[in-house]
């Protein structure tokens, strides 16, 4: 008779009741991770559910000529599991990693120390509102209305250069005699600059006034920047009332997809010629699309709404190239007039695999 087989039966059973209680802690065990996921879709020419819970138009205008659409611009979202409260466990992350829909992300990259998650998307809530302006004045800007940009100080930082020469609500009109139309076009002056004071030209309580600040130079991560202590913000004057109707998404990424969702609205014929196309990037008043967060998940959630094509930022396509869902194409945008050029050759049927794209980007 075999003694041995008995023992060896019981070192199994032994291991095994060790593995599962290793297993057990670790299922308990906090993580220093979150999980990200392909979010909802939403076509920016269709219709989200509003506060009641009722379905409106997600981009509703009025006070200008409207045309019926097409075919779906879809923006693209990321949902996030976990937070400081609660982290994935280690079995959550296991399984994550071996998802390629997913990612498994520092805790601290998307929610920073001593950051509530209440804190966290309240900022996100006042980054979409800002993404939505911004995206209303590219998409009139592109169609020729005045948008009535207005830079406008929100703060001065103390004992930097502007504190006690700006104050919060002056309007800067122009720098060394240059009208200023954008808090981006302030900020370039300033670097520009490289130390050299600045003239100011600002309006306060309606009246004018000039004044002089001379940046001052801040050095991190090898980068030098000037810098004056001031926060802006760009008010605008619509000459159209647009109305941007999406709750529960917050950030700043939806706003290219806003801006030729709200072009396609007041333009005669569809703009992605009736197809499927999703896309994501931020956007600026001048028509800059900006890099974005997640952008492989997003790339998942197009695909898996049944997108053909999908919009990415430039700047992300190191991010892309590699990733793509089978039955994706990917075209690269840096602005505006880029992704509608893109959706030009996609209605008309033109050469799409002469747009540029992450793979050529990233080669």
């Amino acid at each position: 008779m075999d003694r041995t087989r008995p023992v060896k039966l019981g070192l199994g059973v032994w291991a095994l009741v060790v593995a599962l209680i290793a297993l057990a802690v670790l299922t308990f065990l906090p993580t220093p991770y979150v999980i990200q996921r392909p979010g909802p879709v939403y076509d920016t020419l269709g219709t989200a559910a509003g506060t009641d819970g009722e379905q409106v138009p997600l981009i509703k205008v009025e006070g200008a000529e409207t045309f019926e659409t097409e075919g779906s611009l879809d923006l693209t979202t990321v949902q996030v599991i976990g937070n400081r409260e609660r982290t994935p466990s280690w079995f959550e992350l296991a399984l994550a990693w071996t998802d390629s829909s997913r990612a498994v992300v520092p805790l601290d990259s998307v929610f920073p120390a001593g950051v509530t998650s209440e804190q966290r998307d309240e900022r996100n809530a006042t980054l979409m509102v800002d993404s939505q302006h911004e995206a209303t004045a590219a998409a009139l800007n592109e169609l020729g209305y005045d948008t009535g940009a207005q830079v406008v100080v929100v703060e001065t930082v103390e004992d930097m250069p502007a504190d006690g020469i700006l104050e919060a609500d002056d309007v800067v009109t122009a720098v060394d005699g240059t009208e200023v139309t954008s808090a981006k076009q302030l900020r370039q002056a300033i670097q520009d600059a490289e130390g050299q004071p600045v003239e100011l030209t600002v309006l306060r309580a309606g009246e004018e006034q000039t004044v002089e600040v001379a940046p001052e130079k801040h050095t991190e991560g090898g980068e030098t920047t000037w810098l004056v202590g001031i926060t802006l913000r760009t008010d605008y004057d619509f000459e159209i009332d647009v109305t941007i109707q999406l709750d529960n998404v917050g950030g700043p990424s939806a706003g290219m997809m806003f801006a030729l969702g709200i072009i396609d609205t007041l333009t005669e014929g569809p703009l992605n010629g009736g197809e499927d196309i999703a896309g994501t990037g931020t956007i600026e008043a001048d028509g800059t699309v900006g890099p974005i967060g997640g952008i492989r998940q997003k790339l998942y959630g197009a695909s898996g709404a049944g997108a053909e094509y999908f919009l990415a930022p430039e700047a992300n396509c190191d991010e892309v190239a590699g990733h793509i869902p089978d039955g994706l194409t990917v075209i690269s945008t840096a602005t505006l007039d880029d992704a509608l050029a893109a959706l030009a050759a996609i209605a008309d049927g033109g050469d799409v695999d002469a747009l540029p794209t992450c793979e050529a980007a990233a080669s």
